[in-house]
C-alpha cells in the first residue's frame, strides 16, 4: 500500500468515525445520508480529491496528503482552496466554505467566512449536523465576535475591565488561546463569568466549558454561576442560560455552560466511568507509570461540541495526560491563574491579556499586603541525631500503629526530614508554643469581654495526615483547649470537611484549622489572618497558592461576624508564621507473625543473608514484606520484582512462610514416603530433611542479592516515620521579617497620592486645597461622602489604618474620637494644614481658645459664663459635624437648652456673625 493510499485509508476511517458517508464519483447517491464524502469528484480545475455534501449542497472540500506531507501542510493551502473556490461538475454553487488538509494523521481547517480566514489544526473532522448548525447562522463564530459591544464598567473592578476588553481583542484576532493572571482574590471567576455571559449573548457561542481540576472548585464555580447578575439585566445568570455541573458520563445537550473536572471530562472522553474520588484532589502533573492509552473520537463529545473552553488554575492541570481534553476540543481555550510559570506561558503562546499580579491588587486595596514572623528552632536549622543502639518508637505512617526497636546505626536526620521519616515531637510542640506566646504580641488588642486574648483565625499547613495529627493534639494541649478549638480539614478527614471549612469561614469555632492540600487553592476564607508553614513547599506558584488564602480582605462588620468579635479594626493585613523556612489507606496484617520486634528490618535481612534461618527470623522477615507491600505504590512494587528475579513481594513471603508451614512440611513428608516405599527409615528421614532444607533455600535464596536488601530497606524508610523522644528542642531565631516601618510608609503615601489624585474630584477635597476661609463651607455630608467614596475605593487606606501607619512612625498625637474626625486630621497633615498630625477635636480647641482671647482682649466685652457655655456647645459641635447652620440650633443640644431664639437673647445682632465667624477659624 502507497503513503497515499494509507492517508486515504485513514481519512476514510475518520469520516466515518464523525458520522460522513463515503462514496466513489462512480456511484453518488445523495439520498444515503446527511453527510456524503464523495472521491475524487471532478472540478474545472481538476478532480478534489474529497467534496462533502451536506443535504445533497456541496460545503466543503478534503485535500488528502501523504504522513511525510504533514510537515508542509501549509504550503498545500491553495491547492485546496483552488478546489474549493472551482466550480464542480454537474453542481450549481457558490465557493465551498470549509476546507481540510488532511494525512489522516493531522488534520488542519479553514472557515472561509472568518473575516481574516487562518487554517488551524484540529483533532478530526466536524460531523454532518454541525455545517447544518453553521451555515443556519448568518457569520461564522470568529466573525461574530467581532460583533461584540463595548464593555460598560459599571460593577467592574479595573482590573477585571481590563482582563475582559483584552480577551476580547485577543478573541476578535482569532488567537486560539489566552491567559488571564489575576491575584488570588481578585475575582478571576466573576471576571470569567462576565466573560462567558457577553460571549453567550452577543457572540451567540453555543456551549462553553468551565474546566477546573477538583470538585470543591466545581462546586464553588457552580455557585459563582448561580449568584451572578449581570449589569445589564435584573435576572440571575441561571434563569438566563443552562448551567449544569457534571457528575456523570452523562453530558445534556441543551445547556449553554458546563462545568467539569478535566478528570472527568477525560473519563467522558475515553467512554470510561469515573471513580469520584479522583475529583477530590488535583490531579497529578506527572506521567503516570504505565501510559495511559489516548484520547480517540467521542461521537457523542465531537470536538465542535464546545466554542470556549475556560480552564481554572490553568498553571497546574493543562499537561501531559490531562492535556489530550484540550487537545481533543476545536475550541478557544482561556486559562485562569494567579501563579503561571513558564509552562503556563508557554501553553498559550505568551498571549497574557491581563498580568494583575499581587503587588498590583494590594495597591488598588483588592487585597491586603502581609508580614512573615519566623521561627526557627535548633532541629529545624541543623537536624539532629539518634545514636545507635537507641531504642526509639517506630510508627506506620497512615494507621499511627507504634512498635518498639532499636536503631542499627547512627541516624542523623535533616530538617527536611522531619514529620516525614522523623517525628520529634519536642520540634512540634517548641513551634506550636513559640506560635501561642507570640500572637497576642502580634495582635495586641484581641481581648474577649472577659480579657482573655482570642486567638485570630489560623490556618496551619501540615506536611501529611500524620503529621497534622500530631500538631492538632499540641495545639489542644498548649492552648489549653478542648477538641472544637482546632479541626483537621483534609480529604481524609472522618468528619465532613466541607461541614468543618464552613465552621471555620462562619462561626467562632474552629480558631485553628489544620491542612495538608485540601484548602490551599480557590476557598475563600476572609477572617483569615493567619498563616502558619510547618511544611515546605517547593514549587512557587503552589506556595502563592496556598498564601492566597490569607490574602482576602475583610471588613470590621465581616470580622466580627464570622468569629472574631474582639476585633477593633477592619483586616488590613495577615501574618504568615514561618517555621519551616519556606519564605527564604494502609491496611495491617493481624497475624501474630513478628517474633523479633527489638530487630530492625535491616539487621533481618542481613541475618537471612548470613543463613540464620530460624522460623522466628522467617515469620518476622515475612511478617515486615507483608506490612511494605502493603505500603508501597505500584512502581515499587516493580522495582522489587526486578531485583527479585520477577516475583512479587506475596511470592516471595509465601516461601518465606512455607517453610514452617506444619500443612507444607507434613505434605513433603507424605511425598516423600510415598516416593521411597520399601527404603529404611534413615534413607526416608535423609530425604524429608533434605526437602526441608530446600524449601528454606529456596525462600531465602532471593535474598542473597545485596541490590534487594539494600532496597527493601531504604523503601521501609520512606514509609516509616521515626519519633525522636531523645532530642529537646528550643527556639533558635524569630522574629519579623518584614519592616513594618516600610509598609507604614508606603500606607500613608499611598493615602497621600489618593488625596493628591481626587482633589479635583471631590468637594470636600477642593475645599481644603482653597482658600483657608473656604473651609467653613465644609459639611457633614461632604465629609461623609469623601470617607465613604475612600473605603470603597480603597479599603486599606481607611482612615484609622492610616492613623496608625502614623502611631508606627510615631508622627501622631492621640487618638482619633471616630473614622470621620480622624479623616479631617489626616487630610489637613498630609496636605500641609497642620505640622502634626493632632485630633481634628484638639485643633478646633486650640482655635477656639485663641479666637475667644482675640475676642476678649484689650476689649470691655467680655464674654459672660452663660455666653462662653453656648460658645463652648457651638464648638464642640462643629468638632464633631464640621459645620453649624442655623438650622442646626433644632437639634440638640441647642434645642433643650432653648435653640435660636436663646442664641439671640444672648448675642442679639452679633448672632450671624459669631456663628460664620466660629465656623471659619475653628476650620482654619
Amino acid at each position: 500500500m502507497s503513503p497515499e493510499q494509507k492517508a486515504r485509508k485513514l481519512i476514510d476511517a475518520e469520516l466515518i468515525r464523525c458520522g460522513w458517508i463515503i462514496q466513489d464519483k462512480s456511484s453518488i447517491n445523495l439520498s444515503a445520508g446527511m453527510g456524503i464524502a464523495i472521491r475524487e469528484y471532478p472540478t474545472d480545475v481538476g478532480p478534489a480529491d474529497y467534496v462533502l455534501f451536506v443535504n445533497r449542497k456541496p460545503v466543503g472540500v478534503i485535500e488528502a496528503k501523504r504522513a511525510e506531507e504533514g510537515v508542509h501542510m501549509s504550503t498545500h493551502e491553495e491547492q485546496s482552496g483552488g478546489y474549493a473556490q472551482a466550480h464542480l461538475k454537474y453542481c450549481e454553487h457558490d465557493p465551498l466554505p470549509f476546507i481540510y488538509e488532511s494525512t489522516g494523521e493531522i488534520t488542519r481547517f479553514t472557515d472561509c467566512r472568518d473575516i481574516k480566514p487562518r487554517s488551524r489544526q484540529i483533532f478530526s473532522f466536524h460531523r454532518p449536523e454541525t455545517f447544518v448548525e453553521w451555515l443556519r447562522q448568518d457569520k461564522s463564530l470568529r466573525t461574530r465576535l467581532h460583533d461584540l459591544p463595548a464593555l460598560s464598567p459599571d460593577g467592574l473592578r479595573d482590573c477585571q475591565v481590563t482582563a475582559i476588553v483584552n480577551l476580547e481583542k485577543s478573541f476578535k484576532e482569532a488567537r486560539p488561546k489566552a491567559l488571564i493572571q489575576m491575584a488570588t482574590g481578585s475575582g478571576k471567576t466573576f471576571t470569567a463569568i462576565t466573560a462567558v455571559y457577553r460571549l453567550l449573548k452577543y457572540a451567540k457561542a453555543k456551549r462553553i466549558l468551565f474546566l477546573v481540576d477538583t470538585k470543591n472548585l466545581g462546586e464553588q464555580a457552580e455557585q459563582e454561576f448561580m449568584a451572578y447578575v449581570p449589569n445589564d439585566d435584573n435576572r440571575k445568570f441561571t434563569e438566563l442560560y443552562g448551567v449544569t455541573r457534571l457528575k456523570s458520563s452523562f453530558i445534556p445537550d441543551d445547556n449553554q455552560v458546563y462545568i467539569s473536572t478535566i478528570q472527568r471530562m477525560y473519563a467522558i472522553l475515553k467512554g470510561e466511568e469515573l471513580d469520584e474520588n479522583t475529583e477530590e484532589q488535583n490531579p497529578n502533573e506527572r506521567s503516570p507509570s504505565k501510559e495511559p492509552p489516548p484520547v480517540v473520537y467521542n461521537e457523542k463529545v465531537p470536538l465542535e461540541f464546545f466554542d470556549f473552553i475556560i480552564i481554572d488554575e490553568c498553571h497546574r492541570s493543562i499537561y501531559n495526560l490531562w492535556k489530550q481534553v484540550l487537545d481533543y476540543f476545536d475550541v478557544f481555550q482561556v486559562g485562569l491563574t494567579a501563579t503561571p510559570d513558564n509552562r503556563t506561558f508557554g501553553y498559550f503562546k505568551q498571549n497574557l491579556v491581563s498580568d494583575y499580579g499581587y503587588e498590583k491588587a494590594v495597591i488598588d486595596g483588592v487585597l491586603v499586603p502581609y508580614n512573615v514572623f519566623t521561627i526557627e528552632t535548633e532541629i529545624t536549622r541543623q537536624g539532629s541525631t539518634i545514636k545507635l543502639g537507641e531504642k526509639v518508637d517506630k510508627r506506620e505512617r497512615l494507621t499511627r500503629k507504634k512498635f518498639w526497636e532499636a536503631v542499627d546505626e547512627d541516624i542523623e536526620y535533616s530538617g527536611k526530614q522531619l514529620d516525614k521519616d522523623i517525628v520529634n515531637p519536642s520540634t512540634i510542640r517548641t513551634i506550636i508554643r513559640a506560635i501561642k506566646d507570640t500572637l497576642p504580641a502580634i495582635f495586641p488588642d484581641r481581648t474577649d469581654q472577659t480579657g482573655n486574648f482570642e486567638v485570630p483565625k489560623t490556618l496551619i499547613f501540615a506536611k501529611t495526615d500524620s503529621h497534622a495529627e500530631d500538631i492538632i493534639e499540641m495545639v489542644r494541649e498548649e492552648f489549653g483547649e478542648g477538641n472544637k478549638f482546632c479541626k483537621k480539614i483534609t480529604y481524609r478527614s472522618e468528619e465532613d470537611p466541607k461541614e468543618v471549612l464552613s465552621l471555620f469561614r462562619n462561626d467562632y469555632y474552629p480558631r485553628i484549622a489544620v491542612t495538608v492540600d485540601m484548602i490551599a487553592t480557590g476557598t475563600d476564607i476572609r477572617p483569615l489572618e493567619v498563616l502558619v508553614f510547618m511544611r515546605d513547599v517547593k514549587s512557587r506558584s503552589y506556595y502563592e497558592q496556598m498564601k492566597g488564602r490569607g490574602t482576602r480582605t475583610c471588613s470590621l462588620e465581616q470580622l466580627r461576624a464570622t468569629g472574631t468579635p474582639s476585633a477593633k479594626f477592619t483586616k488590613d493585613h495577615f501574618v504568615i508564621i514561618d517555621a519551616i523556612g519556606v519564605e527564604h489507606s494502609q491496611k495491617t496484617d493481624s497475624r501474630p507473625l513478628e517474633r523479633k520486634p527489638g530487630i530492625s528490618l535491616k539487621d533481618i535481612l542481613q541475618e537471612v543473608a548470613m543463613n540464620k534461618t530460624s522460623e522466628d527470623i522467617l515469620t518476622t522477615l515475612a511478617n515486615r514484606l507483608l506490612k511494605l507491600e502493603k505500603q508501597i505504590n505500584d512502581k515499587e512494587k516493580a522495582t522489587f520484582a526486578a531485583h527479585a528475579n520477577g516475583q512479587t513481594i506475596n511470592q516471595v513471603v509465601r516461601k518465606l512462610l512455607n517453610a514452617y508451614d506444619p500443612d507444607v512440611i507434613y505434605s513433603i513428608e507424605e511425598d516423600k514416603k510415598e516416593q521411597l516405599i520399601g527404603e529404611a527409615p534413615v534413607k526416608i528421614n535423609a530425604a524429608i530433611e533434605e526437602a526441608k532444607k530446600q524449601l528454606i533455600e529456596d525462600a531465602i535464596r532471593i535474598f542473597d542479592n545485596p541490590d534487594l536488601r539494600k532496597y527493601i530497606v531504604d523503601v521501609r524508610k520512606k514509609y516509616d516515620q521515626i519519633i525522636d523522644h531523645i532530642n529537646m528542642d528550643k527556639i533558635r531565631n524569630m522574629g519579623w521579617v518584614k519592616d513594618q516601618d516600610t509598609a507604614a510608609e508606603l500606607t500613608i503615601s499611598n493615602f497621600t497620592s489618593w488625596i493628591a489624585a481626587n482633589k479635583d474630584e471631590i468637594t470636600a477635597l477642593e475645599i481644603f486645597y482653597d482658600q483657608p476661609y473656604r473651609r467653613r463651607e465644609l459639611t457633614y455630608t461632604m465629609i461623609r461622602s469623601l470617607y465613604e467614596k475612600l473605603t470603597m475605593e480603597q479599603p486599606l487606606l481607611a482612615p484609622l489604618n492610616v492613623w496608625r501607619a502614623f502611631e508606627q512612625l510615631k508622627q501622631a498625637n492621640g487618638e482619633p474620637k471616630n473614622e470621620l474626625m480622624a479623616l479631617v486630621s489626616l487630610i489637613r497633615k498630609v496636605i500641609g494644614i497642620d505640622t502634626t498630625l493632632t485630633g481634628y477635636d484638639k485643633v478646633v480647641d486650640k482655635n477656639f481658645q485663641t479666637w475667644v482671647f482675640k475676642k476678649q482682649a484689650g476689649t470691655t466685652t467680655k464674654f459672660t459664663e452663660e455666653q462662653m457655655q453656648w460658645l463652648r456647645m457651638i464648638k464642640d459641635y462643629v468638632a464633631a459635624s464640621f459645620h453649624l447652620d442655623k438650622e442646626d440650633f433644632e437639634l440638640d443640644p441647642f434645642n433643650r437648652n432653648g435653640g435660636l431664639g436663646k442664641m439671640w437673647q444672648l448675642f442679639g445682632e452679633k448672632t450671624d456673625e459669631i456663628i460664620e465667624e466660629l465656623n471659619e477659624v475653628l476650620a482654619a
